[in-house]
């Protein structure tokens, strides 16, 4: 298996705020938060080293991990009719000790 390097380029300012979307705000995220970590919504093209490096830019926290999971579009049915669920991609952030993010409060 081939071992990704990082890029050598930082991500553009634009790029950067296209990358972050939105946190999730769910009871799964809210529980790993105690474990100081943070959950985005990423597009489908972001890869891990990108994310860290607009959230070490956009939130000035150091990033201790990424992880990332794609959860494909499904199929549903909805009063007959056939519809299909879009894509997504979230990211996971694990944060170094004593470092912390408050989703709440915006940029």
């Amino acid at each position: 298996m081939k071992k990704y390097s990082p890029p050598k380029a930082k991500p553009s300012r634009e790029r950067i705020y296209e990358l972050i979307r939105s946190p999730v705000v769910t009871e799964k995220a809210t529980l790993i938060s105690e474990y100081n970590q943070v959950t985005f919504w990423v597009p489908l093209d972001a890869d891990k080293f990108e994310i860290k490096a607009a959230v070490e830019d956009l939130f000035k926290v150091k990033v201790a991990a990424v992880n990332t999971l794609r959860r494909k579009g499904k199929v549903k049915r909805f009063r007959g009719r056939v519809g299909t669920q879009k894509e997504t991609k979230k990211a996971i952030i694990t944060l170094a000790e004593g470092q912390s993010i408050d989703i709440m409060a915006g940029l």
